[in-house]
């Protein structure tokens, strides 16, 4: 029962970490007055944005990826890899933020995941329809 409950936990953790990047941004909004709808600015706040919005096009990828692979491979290890993928995000958006030139890990570690997530669950959904 928990293995199959994990996908959905993976997606909570997932969203509220996207929650988290985007209140970073609106801080940094505020804390340098940058006015809606500007983009640009402080560095800090430039970081910040970045990190929300790269966090939220990774979104678009990750979740039917791991819904895809949770369904036609595993639920457990689709979960699994989801919550290792918001441990990266994290680790992406803290070294973005301190120094833009660190985000590879992060960035690097959650672009895997979601290719595993992807390619394992086409060829699960292939294989499935092959059998």
């Amino acid at each position: 029962m928990i293995s199959s409950a994990l996908p959905l936990l993976a997606t909570c953790v997932a969203l509220f970490v996207y929650l988290w990047t985007f209140y970073l941004c609106g801080r940094a909004r505020g804390r340098h007055g940058i006015q809606a709808p500007a983009v640009t600015g402080h560095p800090e706040f430039e970081r910040a944005f970045r990190v929300q919005q790269n966090t939220m096009e990774q979104l678009v990828v990750f979740l039917p990826s791991l819904y895809l692979f949770s369904f036609a491979v595993s639920p457990l290890w689709g979960g699994a890899l989801g919550l290792v993928w918001s441990a990266a995000r994290i680790l992406y958006a803290v070294s973005y933020l301190r120094d833009p030139a660190t985000r590879g890990p992060g960035f690097g570690i959650s672009a895997l995941i979601t290719l595993v997530l992807l390619g394992g669950g086409t060829a699960g959904v292939v294989w499935r329809m092959l059998a």
